[in-house]
């Protein structure tokens, strides 16, 4: 995402909060998939992604995939090492063996299953509507017509904007920011009546801001998927992660990572 790194210096001002994180060994990841083995997994993740794998206040590596990833490697019996990598170089980490695993808000798309093979989604990627809480009248896209909205520069949300009709020529105005936390602030601070920007973003925003921020469950532009990412000699490993993420799911053990996180339940079903 081309918005990430930016987003990052703000979130991790504002949110910065101090989770435990139990980092398995160092070394070389395995490339055998072995999921009978002890061997550690290995999970390659860009660490400037707040809330999906950033470090904290003190600089442990923290977010909701590295709970999750955490939680499966647990549940495989496999100690897990967290490897922060150049995230333009992922697919070569992938292919070489230096990382066995992408888990950090990674979208599955047919290209990528060219070069890797991925779980199945567990969560969407939507671009979606936040307004102050109590707003009336702002329910879907087209009710931003005549209102001032904000994004982040550089954001998926923003590219999505650029191309739209609706919103060159019906909305008001659209305000630009270096980082969403700044737009969030001209939103609490009614120089906003909306901002559209990553779902997972806003809502971790809004978990640390419920009296004052409010979502509108509507996606605004294409929805794409988060998926798992594994080599493609690794089905192994894939589908024995595929089997623990499942039952994670069925017992309620995403869910409740999610709503930590979140403040709700978001993941696929």
């Amino acid at each position: 995402m081309k918005w990430k790194t930016l987003l990052a210096l703000g979130m991790t001002a504002v949110f910065a909060a101090a989770f435990v994180t139990g980092c398995g060994g160092t070394g070389k990841a395995v490339k055998d998939g072995s999921s009978a083995g002890n061997e550690t997994i290995i999970v390659g993740l860009d660490d400037n992604f707040p809330p999906m794998g950033f470090k904290d206040e003190n600089n442990e590596i923290t977010g909701f995939d590295v709970e999750l990833a955490k939680e499966a490697s647990k549940r495989l019996g496999r100690e897990v090492e967290f490897k922060a990598i150049d995230w333009a170089s992922k697919e070569a980490e992938l292919k070489s063996g230096r990382v066995n695993v992408l888990w950090n808000g990674l979208d599955i798309t047919e290209k990528r299953k060219e070069n890797m093979i991925f779980s199945d989604p567990y969560m969407e990627n939507r671009q979606i509507i936040f307004v102050r809480k109590g707003t009336q009248g702002i329910t879907d896209e087209k009710s931003l017509a005549g209102k001032a909205v904000g994004t982040q520069s550089a954001s998926t949300a923003e590219e999505y904007m650029d191309k739209s009709d609706f919103f060159k020529n019906e909305v008001k105005e659209v305000k630009k920011y270096s980082d969403f936390v700044t737009a969030f602030m001209d939103l609490e601070n009614g120089r906003l009546d909306a901002v559209v920007g990553d779902e997972i973003v806003g809502r971790y925003y809004m978990s640390k801001h419920p009296e004052a921020i409010e979502a509108v469950d509507s996606a605004v532009g294409p929805v794409s998927d988060f998926g798992i990412a594994f080599a493609k000699d690794d089905q192994k490993l894939r589908d024995a992660v595929q089997k623990v993420i499942d039952e994670m799911k069925q017992d309620g053990t995403m869910a409740k990572i999610s709503e930590k996180w979140f403040g709700k339940d978001i993941t696929k079903k």
